[in-house]
């Protein structure tokens, strides 16, 4: 058995796939420091189930694969694979050629492959015992090997010995059914244990068994008289629904019956309904007819009393204007006579001034007085003729103004006169009216009389119907009112949804974790969407948990771990978890007695679902 062949991808300082070849005798691998040479041999270590970073000089088992350069992408996986010639068959298994290959994910995923196919790292091991090939074998010597075999612990250079002997199989062999067997004494004492547990249970058993066996027959007996006892229920139960089915049946002969007499009633009510309409229609226009002659003869006499009224204000003004015609003429028989005065006093002045012309020199101042009386009776004369004429004219005015009220007063007779006629005419119709009226009234009386027998009915029916009116307005008014909450408060329920469902107002780390809430089942929510609060205590519970109330419930650990790797990942922020696997209750409350104090409501635990 030998070495053929070592394939190597994406390992440490690999990048790209490299095949190591090796032909019979030996083979050496040189370069410089840092170069690569150890990694080959780490590579070997590694495949063969090397599971400590440090021996492979990492830090972690993903820093095994290659971490990438300035100018290439790291990969994704590492992949070596060890080709071993077994024509010999040194190896246990049927195949002359075995490849045995493992690859890592960067994501911490492993397998181990033989010749292709998945298999256990217990299944690579067990297969090189007592070849001195495996990681802990003498045929890889690494950096530091010779030193730490020689400066080694005794224990630690007995493996090397027993690994070259070939008895290392066997001693891993004895230690796991040493293993084993020790498993089997505990496995046996446990056993032993429950057998003298459960002998002192046999009696105790026994006696159950017994009781049980009695309960059984009791439950039997029990069972056929309850069968007997339904029996006979079902049979009086049966005559009893026969009964009812006869009672049924009368009940619905009856509401038959009853139903036809309703419709007849209807049928009936619905004639009459229809004549009390038609007559109401009739009277209507009687009514209407008799109120338009009424409003006529209301009318005429108006324009009667109108006519009257001018009559007597035309005869008053006539009456006055014929006393102011008689002061008038009054007035100038008075002017005229004073006229008259004057002029005769007027004569006498002109003689007494013929009579002293002569005598004007000596008398010059008399008569510059008797001037002055002249002019001033020639005023007053002027004044007299202005009055005359306005006189003259007031008079012409007021007699045209008694033609033009001779003639309203002509006018006024006629009219009289075509009202008169009217009146004669409207008395007429008015009779013929209220004859109608009187025909019409005792129609009236006669529905009336006819009418009386159903209005009692009628009056509950129509009370009936608006009750249910009031009753339907009612409930459209706390319909229309319900439907206006329900689209408020649907509305409402809409945003508080979306806004939950968007977890607004909660940090950016619980919106992330929440977004895995659907894909991972272990994820319960966050603390205020598990409790469930009375709306009087929403501000105390809220104000208690401070915090707290962005808390997010998970399962277990393992998924609060999860989910903190996610965050980390992402540089989402932090969140608080509690897991339901490790968190335990706080214990009893122990200061009971403040729960008596003024004012104390309780405790919030039992305050919240």
């Amino acid at each position: 058995m030998y070495l053929k062949s070592i394939e190597i991808n994406g390992f440490k300082s690999f990048a790209n796939r490299i095949v190591f070849s090796f032909e019979h005798g030996f083979t050496g691998i040189v370069g410089p420091n840092g170069s690569g040479k150890s990694n080959v041999a780490d590579a070997v270590r590694w495949v063969l189930g090397e599971q400590s970073a440090k021996q492979l000089r990492s830090t972690k088992m993903e820093d095994v694969i290659f971490a990438g350069t300035e100018n290439r992408k790291p990969l994704g996986y590492a992949y070596v694979a060890l080709t071993m010639d077994n024509s010999d068959h040194s190896l246990p298994v049927e195949y002359d050629e075995v490849i045995i290959a493992r690859r890592v994910y960067r994501s911490g995923e492993s397998e181990y492959l033989l010749n292709g196919s998945v298999c256990r790292l217990k299944d690579v091991q067990s297969m090189f015992f007592d070849t001195g090939v495996g990681k802990e074998g003498y045929s890889i010597i690494g950096q530091g090997q010779i030193d730490k075999i020689l400066s080694g612990k005794p224990e630690e250079r007995r493996e090397l010995f027993d690994e070259a002997a070939g008895i290392v199989k066997y001693k891993k062999n004895k230690a796991a059914t040493e293993k084993s067997l020790e498993k089997e004494r505990e496995n046996l004492s446990r056993v032993n244990d429950i057998i003298s547990e459960l002998e002192g249970r046999v009696e105790p058993l026994r006696i159950q068994s017994e009781k049980a066996k009695e309960y059984l027959e009791h439950k039997d007996r029990l069972k056929t008289l309850d069968i007997n006892v339904f029996l006979l229920e079902s049979e009086s139960l049966k005559e009893k629904s026969e009964e009812l089915d006869k009672k049924l049946e009368t009940v619905a002969n009856d509401i038959e019956n009853n139903q036809i007499n309703l419709d007849k009633a209807r049928k009936t009510y619905d004639e009459l309904e229809q004549k009390k309409e038609e007559y109401q229609n009739k009277i209507a226009e009687k009514q209407a007819k008799i109120n338009e002659l009424q409003l006529s003869i209301e009318r005429v006499n108006g324009e009667i009393n109108v006519f009257n009224e001018q009559i007597k204000t035309a005869k008053l003004e006539d009456e006055h204007i014929t006393g102011r015609l008689t002061q008038i003429e009054e007035q100038l028989i008075a002017k005229r006579t004073e006229k008259d005065a004057i002029s005769e006093e007027k004569s006498v002045l002109d003689e007494q001034i013929d009579a002293i012309y002569d005598e004007q020199t000596e008398a010059e101042e008399e008569l510059e007085k008797t001037r002055d009386q002249i002019t001033a009776l020639n005023d007053k004369v002027s004044t007299y003729r202005s009055d005359i004429v306005a006189f003259i004219n007031e008079s012409a005015e007021l007699k045209e103004k008694a033609a033009r009220y001779d003639a309203m007063l002509e006018q006024a007779n006629l009219s009289k006169v075509e009202i008169s006629k009217r009146m004669l005419t409207y008395k007429s119709e008015e009779q013929q009216a209220n004859n109608t009226i009187f025909e019409c009234d005792e129609k009236l009386k006669e529905l009336k009389e006819s009418f009386t027998e159903i209005s009692s009915d009628l009056a509950k029916n129509e009370q009936i119907l608006k009750d249910l009116s009031e009753k339907g307005h009612l409930n459209q008014n706390k319909r229309a009112q319900a439907e206006q909450e329900y689209h408020r408060s649907k509305s409402r329920l809409e945003n508080l949804n979306n806004m939950a469902e968007r977890y607004d107002g909660y940090g950016h780390s619980i919106k992330r974790v929440m977004e895995e809430k659907e894909k991972n089942s272990s994820i319960y929510g966050v603390v205020a969407d598990i409790l469930s609060v009375n709306k009087n205590y929403e501000i105390a519970i809220e104000t208690a948990l401070g915090g707290s109330i962005q808390n997010i419930v998970v399962e277990d650990e393992e998924t609060a771990k999860g989910l903190i790797e996610i965050l980390k990942k992402e540089k989402a922020g932090r969140a608080t978890f509690l897991p339901l696997s490790s968190i335990e209750p706080r214990g009893e409350f122990k200061n009971k007695e403040v729960l008596s104090e003024n004012g104390v409501i309780g405790l919030a635990h039992t305050l919240v679902k």
